[in-house]
């Protein structure tokens, strides 16, 4: 049983699309932060938002049955969307531009949590059913989770609040893999 899947997902503020409506994305690095160079996106007329951040999760897998088990061999990437993403110069500053990398860093979390989530789990012949439930539930936990992060940020006003964010993020992501 050989099976390659490969997906992606777009996260934009709570909307999701398939990887044949964006470019390649830029995968997540501890040593890059983003720069609003990156911002390569033009900013909706209706939309009254200082800045987004597109980033998503990919993956692709390979299943094996060996001795009456699934062996998964996989990968899953965050990923930065740059012509998804998009600023407004005159409403943004590095406070902005920091609270975004958190958006980015967020994703990065959960792609962590998807490879821990498919390094524990037990599959069955049913393994490809099995892994798009484990990333449509880690896509909706990442979803709320940045909805959260936005509100209760005020989405990057509440100063207190976000240097909250940052230690607890900078935190999720010194833990090991």
């Amino acid at each position: 049983m050989d099976k390659i899947a490969p997906i992606a997902c777009f996260f934009l503020l709570g909307f999701f699309g398939s990887a044949q409506e964006i470019e390649q994305g830029v995968p997540w690095s501890k040593d890059v932060r983003l720069t609003w160079k990156d911002y390569k996106g033009t900013a909706p007329v209706a939309d009254e938002a200082a800045a987004t951040t597109a980033s998503g999760i990919s993956y692709t897998y390979s299943a094996n049955l060996l001795h009456y088990e699934v062996h998964l061999d996989f990968e899953v990437n965050a990923y930065f969307y740059p012509s998804e993403s998009w600023y407004r110069p005159k409403l943004c500053n590095e406070n902005t531009l920091a609270h975004e990398q958190l958006h980015f860093d967020i994703t990065e979390i959960f792609a962590r949590k998807m490879r821990d989530k498919l390094r524990r789990t037990s599959f069955s012949d049913d393994v490809k059913a099995e892994v798009r439930k484990i990333y449509n539930d880690i896509l909706k936990e990442l979803q709320g989770y940045q909805e959260r992060y936005d509100w209760e940020t005020n989405f990057s006003r509440n100063r207190e609040k976000q240097l909250e964010w940052n230690l607890k993020i900078a935190e999720a992501l010194k833990k090991p893999e």
